[in-house]
Order: structure tokens, then C-alpha cells, then sequence
């Protein structure tokens, strides 16, 4: 059954060839077989599965279903879920049950759709190779000595060894995309505001961004339509209707007009990986297309503002866990001040603390004019260059991802290099723009992504395009050996 679609998948349910209780149980009896060796679960919960997979075949004898209704799926631990832990991969969060569901969780709930755990995650969200969580790393099941990608690298891995057919994950600057393409999945970061953030634990509030996983751009499709809409409780969340996007797949490319952005294809790029997106886009060619090199002229501005906006953001955001409230408290504190500081100091990592301790230092007294503020104003031309873009284009493409997945270790002890890592997709959390990650291709034994960017709420003609090239090709089919 792992093979199977979501589509498949709710059909069998529906045509009694076999039970959410047994679709469930199979993904379970994956996971125990399959997650010692990639460490992408941190918590399951499985006798909750189970009894809400009972439920699920309720509704389904009921006629009482969605599409999604019976159908596991793995929860990035960045998601509030009540009564479960919910860590966001970190030892300060390592001992805290949610006392309420994030709406995405509740949305998922009420489509019917069967939780299975909490995925691991880069602390935080912070990180693009899976490496700075409390729980270890979680490795690559193409190759079990390389990285995942980061911070939804959990739900990635997951996806690809085909431990669940869906999973959830969350994109700050590239962080369900570049996971995606490291793994050989289907990932889509909606735009800012399509999917509601109460409940989704902050690193940098106006860039986090929730969106799925899944192996084909049509199981993505379903996943969104039922994470999306508005919510009252987020005062980022857009008033707008969700489109039905699988509904509106398989629509002819013809006169498609695609734009290539020169600065994605130039230094810096894998050989290879150019090579196999290079490749993708001529299979946009032949489905009719129009290709044509554009340019985006504030691209290399995109990386050091990010690492003002985002470490800022993090420093207000995690400001209020000290040791007090909820979370990590150190042992037999002499004061208030050695509460916090050591609260704070043990509970949170490397990484964690390297941007807290910029964001704060750009937003002191003296330094956020000529840094956050600096910052945002380039966020400001970056969009621009992306808004005069799609005057001229209907979708922008290009790499996911600069290389392949790194080796464990590889980019550990230099910050900055891994933070180029992220150098294709962090424009786009900058704009607030929509953009997803296809399987596109290998190199050396390695998936390579190619990354779809949309303008504004046309989530639906980026999943129709990643769709129309998925029924020509068969990347997003492809299983890494040993997870058969």
C-alpha cells in the first residue's frame, strides 16, 4: 500500500479493499521497521492512531468523508497538538504537551485525516541540514551518510522512504523546499498568510510559512487544500477563498510562459544539478511552453538580509522561553537571573543561540537602523524584482537546492557555508511568494529538485505545471533502495 497514491488510496478505503485501521497500522509497522536507521520520528503516537483511524472507518461506512479521511500522515513537531509533545526539536521544549491544537492540526482532524507522530526537525527551525536537533540527526534514505535537508527534514525523509503518504512541514527560507529536493519528494510553500500560523510554534513570524509533503504534486495538492484558509485566531492569515487545486490539474502548458533567472545559473551551481534542471525545463519545452531568461537582479542581497530579518524575529519570538512558564528549567537556580541564564543557556543549542544573539544585537539601540531596518528595505527590492518579473512571466524556474545532499558533518562547523544552502529559495520567503520543490532528476545517486516559483495565491497553476511535467516523467516515483 505504500506505493500507492492518495487518490488510490482513498478509493481502496472507499471500496472496502481495505480499512483505515490496516492503511494505518501498515504505516506503523514501516516506521518501526525503517526509523531507526533515518531517526526522522521523534514522538508516535500510535494507540492515538489507531483509535482515530477506527473513527475514520466510521465515516467512511457513514458516507460522512473527505478524500483525506483515513489517510496517515506525519506532523512536523513544529505543530501544536494537545496532549502531545510538541518539541520543535529541542531540549527546551522536550517536556512540553500542547495544551491546544494549532488549526492546521484541527483541519487535518477534521478532514479525517490519521496522525501518526511528530517528525523530527531542525531546532527551532533553524538549520537547512536537519543536524541541530535535540533528537540527532536525521539522515538521507538515499544515502544514510548524508543530510536530509532542513529544517522539515523529518518529514521529508519520511516521505521519501515512504514511511507515510503525507506529511506536514514549515518553509522560513527554503525549509519544506530544499528538504524536498534533497529527499526526492514534492514539497509547496504557499504564499504568506494562505495557511494559518496559531498554533505553529514561531521562529520568524513574517516569514514562517506551513505547506506539505508528499510524492507527487497531486497528493500535495489535497494536503494544502485541506491545511488552507482563513483563520481569525492569525492576524497574518488572508481573508480569501481556497481554491480547489486538484480540481484544476492536467490543464494544457501550452504558451505556459516560464522565466529562468541568470543569477540561478551561475556560480555556485552543481554541474550536475544544472544539468538535470536544464533537462526538466526542456520537458517544459515540448509540452509547450515558452522559455525565456529573465533576470532578478537582487538576488545575491537575499541571503544577508534574510539573516538579519529572520534572526530579529527569533530573538522577540523566544524571548518568552526562560525557564518560567513552560519548558526546560534548570536544576536548583541561586536566583531569577541564574534562572534565566542557564535556563535559556542549557536549553537551547549552537545554532539557536548564534541567532538569537545576532537578532538581538540587530535590533539594540544604535545598530537597527543600519541593520534590521537596512534589512527591509532590501526585503522591499527583492520583492520588487520578483513583481516586475511576473509582469512578463506566469512562473519562475530554476534549482531548488545549489548541490546535492551534503555528507552529515560536512557543513557543521561553518555557519555561513550552510547557510548558502538556502541561497535559491530564500528570496522567496522575502516576497511572501509561493513556490515548490519537483523531484527533477539524480546526480550521482542523488535527487536534484527543481524549484517552481508562482506569483501571488497561483498555488494551482504551480501544482498544474509540477503535474503536467510529474505525467511525463518519473522522478517522483522513484524509491531510494533498502526502503522497498
Amino acid at each position: 500500500m505504500y506505493q500507492k497514491t492518495i487518490a488510490e488510496l482513498a478509493a481502496g478505503l472507499r471500496a472496502g479493499e481495505f480499512s483505515s485501521e490496516e492503511l494505518t497500522q501498515s504505516c506503523l509497522d514501516r516506521i518501526e521497521e525503517h526509523d531507526a536507521k533515518l531517526n526522522c520520528v521523534v514522538t508516535l503516537t500510535e494507540s492515538a492512531a489507531l483509535e482515530a483511524a477506527k473513527a475514520a472507518d466510521k465515516r467512511l461506512q457513514k458516507d460522512d468523508a473527505t478524500l483525506l479521511t483515513g489517510i496517515p500522515y506525519l506532523h512536523k513537531d513544529i505543530f501544536c497538538t494537545l496532549g502531545v509533545r510538541t518539541s520543535c526539536g529541542s531540549r527546551m521544549l522536550d517536556n512540553f504537551e500542547a495544551p491546544y491544537d494549532a488549526t492546521v492540526t484541527a483541519q487535518l482532524q477534521a478532514a479525517g485525516a490519521v496522525m501518526l507522530g511528530k517528525t523530527n526537525m531542525d531546532e527551532f527551525a533553524m538549520g537547512s541540514s536537519n543536524e541541530t536537533s535535540f533528537y540527532g540527526p536525521v539522515r538521507n534514505p538515499w544515502d544514510l551518510e548524508r543530510v536530509p535537508g532542513g529544517s522539515s527534514g523529518g518529514s521529508a525523509a519520511a516521505v521519501a522512504a515512504r514511511l507515510a503518504p503525507l506529511a506536514t512541514g514549515t518553509d522560513t527560507g527554503g525549509s519544506i523546499r530544499q528538504p524536498a529536493a534533497l529527499c526526492g519528494v514534492t514539497g509547496i510553500k504557499p504564499t504568506y498568510g494562505r495557511v494559518s500560523r496559531f498554533g505553529m510554534i514561531a521562529f520568524a513570524s513574517s516569514l514562517d510559512q506551513g505547506g506539505p509533503f508528499a510524492t507527487s504534486a497531486e497528493d500535495a495538492a489535497h494536503l494544502l487544500e485541506a491545511m488552507s484558509g482563513f483563520d481569525p485566531r492569525d492576524s497574518t492569515s488572508i481573508d480569501r477563498p481556497v481554491d480547489h487545486y486538484a480540481e484544476g490539474l492536467g490543464q494544457d502548458l501550452s504558451g505556459l510562459s516560464i522565466g529562468l533567472p541568470r543569477e540561478y545559473f551561475g556560480e555556485g551551481l552543481d554541474a550536475q544539478v544544472g544539468a538535470a534542471v536544464e533537462a526538466a525545463i526542456d520537458e517544459y519545452r515540448k509540452l509547450g511552453a515558452e522559455v525565456k531568461e529573465i533576470s532578478l537582479p537582487n538576488t545575491s542581497l537575499a541571503v544577508p538580509a534574510y539573516y538579519v530579518v529572520a534572526p530579529a524575529e527569533c530573538s522577540s519570538n523566544l524571548s518568552r522561553m526562560d525557564g518560567v512558564r513552560f519548558g526546560y528549567r534548570c536544576d536548583n537556580p541561586r536566583d531569577l537571573e541564574d534562572l534565566y541564564t542557564r535556563s535559556r543557556g542549557e536549553g537551547f543549542g549552537a545554532e539557536v543561540k548564534r541567532r538569537i544573539m545576532v537578532g538581538t544585537y540587530a535590533l539594540s539601540a544604535g545598530y537597527y537602523d543600519a541593520y534590521y531596518l537596512k534589512a527591509q528595505q532590501v526585503r522591499r527590492m527583492i520583492r520588487d524584482d520578483f513583481v516586475k518579473a511576473f509582469e512578463d512571466v506566469d512562473i519562475i524556474m530554476g534549482p531548488t537546492a545549489p548541490t546535492t545532499a551534503f555528507k552529515l558533518g560536512e557543513k557543521a562547523d561553518d555557519p555561513v557555508t550552510m547557510y548558502l544552502s538556502d541561497t535559491y529559495t530564500i528570496a522567496v520567503n522575502l516576497a511572501g511568494l509561493p513556490a515548490m520543490s519537483v523531484p527533477a532528476g539524480m546526480a550521482d545517486g542523488l535527487p536534484v529538485g527543481l524549484q517552481l516559483i508562482g506569483n501571488y495565491f497561483e498555488e494551482g497553476r504551480l501544482l498544474n505545471a509540477a503535474h503536467r511535467f510529474q505525467q511525463v516523467t518519473d522522478w517522483h516515483t522513484r524509491m531510494p533502495a533498502g526502503f522497498y
